[in-house]
Parts: structure tokens; sequence; C-alpha cells
């Protein structure tokens, strides 16, 4: 059995489970941070988008941009590859997830590569990492994010703000799953030479090593990046692409209630997507909405189970039943009100996104 499909089993056998669980517990009507976007990178074509505009908290999905603003000063000829960043007390203070620069009044402070920090913000979504290349490239953190704000804006990203390089706990940080797919495709298009760091399958530093949190690298079909994300403001997020046949396709997914859950979203939506693309190509096919249902919480999707429970008959049926249920976990809304979060919410931050 490949590692494909034995995720797809893996993800399968834990649908049943959850959605006893959804049902038990109920719908609640608490504040939903969820939103979701399915994009393609090519044509700018929405498959999907539920609550693509809605202000969220980045979390970590903000290092995209401060990788984005690395690649560009590499362009410029302003660092390379080989260019050394010595840490600062400032960096080597910021909370997990961390790659463990540290300063010493007998050693000094490290120094790490530019080639060394990418790959770091890319696997362990260093923190200390980030804040040394804003002041590397900015002189101070914020000052590099009101660049990163700026930025963004010229790439299209009109709902965003930045208040730091590395998606700590800010309750000034806001985007849209719509703006995180832009940054996503700016990403790939603009570093078609850099992009191939998203794939990049872990990191070692020293003693330390780290692996990739983006779990579907390797287990889905065509996924090759980009990046994931988690605070307890934000939940789980993750911006993900994939490549099949010619077709280019952009996920992101945010407020995930768990990992896990959230990864299994990703790959409804994605296999989704690209069973759309299959349909469009068979004159024969039956037709259908793109996106029959957006969330798969709350009940299965119309007529997929008549009133004795027993699969309903359907000649028009979409290619997103085959993942019928297995997401009811990452959209279970959040059971209480999201409130401003400070900088010191770092005790549950990137370790486990």
């Amino acid at each position: 059995m490949n590692a494909a499909v034995f995720f797809r089993a893996k993800v399968l056998a834990g649908v049943f489970a959850a959605a006893v669980t959804f049902c038990v517990a109920g719908p609640a009507a608490a504040q939903d941070r969820y939103a979701a976007i399915v994009m393609d990178a090519r044509t700018n074509e929405v498959l999907h988008e539920d609550q693509a505009d809605a202000a969220r908290f980045p979390a970590s999905l903000t290092k995209m941009m401060t990788l984005y603003m690395i690649f560009e000063a590499l362009e410029r000829g302003d660092i390379s590859m080989d260019t050394r960043w010595t840490a600062t007390r400032n960096a080597s203070r910021q909370p997990p997830s961390r790659l463990g620069l540290a300063c010493s009044r007998r050693r000094g402070c490290d120094s790490i590569t530019v080639e060394q920090a990418i790959r770091a913000l890319v696997v362990q979504s260093a923190n200390d990492v980030a804040v040394l290349a804003a002041e590397r490239l900015g002189g101070t953190e914020a000052r590099f994010s009101a660049n990163m704000t700026a930025r963004a804006r010229e790439l299209g990203m009109t709902d965003t703000r930045f208040a730091n390089a590395s998606g700590l706990p800010d309750n000034r940080h806001r985007t849209t799953a719509r703006d995180m797919a832009r940054l996503s495709q700016a990403l790939w298009n603009d570093f078609p030479e850099y992009y191939h760091y998203f794939q990049t399958p872990s990191f070692s530093w020293r003693r330390a090593s780290g692996r990739n949190h983006n779990r579907l690298l390797g287990q889905v079909e065509g996924v090759d990046g980009i990046k994931t994300g988690y605070t307890r403001a934000s939940g789980f997020n993750l911006a993900t692409m994939a490549e099949r046949d010619g077709r280019r396709v952009i996920v992101v997914v945010l407020g995930g209630e768990t990992a896990a859950a959230r990864d299994a979203q990703v790959a409804y939506l994605l296999e989704g997507a690209y069973q759309e693309y299959a349909r469009r190509a068979d004159p024969n096919a039956a037709q259908f909405a793109n996106m029959p249902t957006n969330r798969l919480d709350v009940q299965l999707a119309p007529g997929t189970l008549n009133a004795s429970g027993s699969q309903a008959q359907s000649a028009q049926t979409s290619p997103y039943s085959t993942y019928q249920g297995m997401v009811v976990e990452t959209l279970s809304p959040v059971r209480v009100p999201i409130e401003p979060v400070g900088q010191g919410d770092e005790g549950t931050t990137e370790e486990n996104e």
C-alpha cells in the first residue's frame, strides 16, 4: 500500500468516530473562525469559497510573507544564500517554535546563513529566525512588518495587516483565506527558483532537527507546499498547493480544530477540485455544482442519505461525496468567543501545528 493510499485510508477511518462525536454534541452557536478557499493557480478561477473574505488570524502563515521579502532581497542582490546573519538577544528570546539561536557573554550570538534561515522558517516555523530576518532586512521588526503589509497590498492582499514577522499572537494581525491564496500564488509565480524550499521534508541545525509540519507532503498526490500555522486564536491553518495533469490548485483552510482534521479538510477540497476538472473533461458526465456543500460538519450533503438512513440513489453524484463527513472535527465551531490575544500566548503556538 503506497503512502497516498495509506493516508486516505487513515483519514477515512476516523470519519465515523468524528461524525458520532459531533452528532452527540450537536451544533454550537458560538463564534466561528473557519474559512476556506479553493483556487486555480493559473487561471485564478475560484472553485470554492466559504467566508473567504472574513478577517482571521494568520498565525505562522505570516512567515510566507517573511519568506517573500527574503526572496525579493535575494533577487535584488541585497543578500545571497551564503550571507550570514548574526542573531540578536531579541531574536534569541522569541517563544516556540524556535531554531534555538542563543546569545551569551562569552561566545556572543549564534549566526546562520540565509539559506539556513529559509529552511528553518519553512520546516520548523522558527520564530527566532523570523525576527532575525526582520531585523536584518528592515532594521527593526516593526519597520519590517510595515514593509510586509505595504508589499502585501501591492500583491492585492487588501485585507491583510502584519504586526510582526513570525505570526505570534497580536490582535492587530489580520488576513483572509483569499489573501493567503494570493500570497501562495505569488510565491509560486514570482519565485519559481525558490519555491522548492517549501517541499523540504526536514532540517537539522547543530544537534536539533525538525520535520516539516505540512503532513500532506508525500501523502496526498501532487502536494508540494506550502505552510502551516497555529495559535489559540487562529486555530489550525494550512495553505497548500498541488499539481496534477497540468492543473495547479491552491487550497487555504483557516481555523481548524486540530491539525489532523484540518489536513483532512484540505485533502477533501483538493480531491474535489481535481474530480471537478475530470468531470468537465467528460461531456457525458452528470452535471452538478462545483461545491455542492460548503461544510460537512452539520450534516451530510443534501440527498446523500434518505429518511431511512440508506444511501440515496442519484445519477448526479458529486465527487465530493467520497469525503462526506471526514471533516466534522475540523469545522466544529469555536466554543467560546475569540478574545484579543497578547504576545504572551506562546504556550500552544507552532510546535504541534
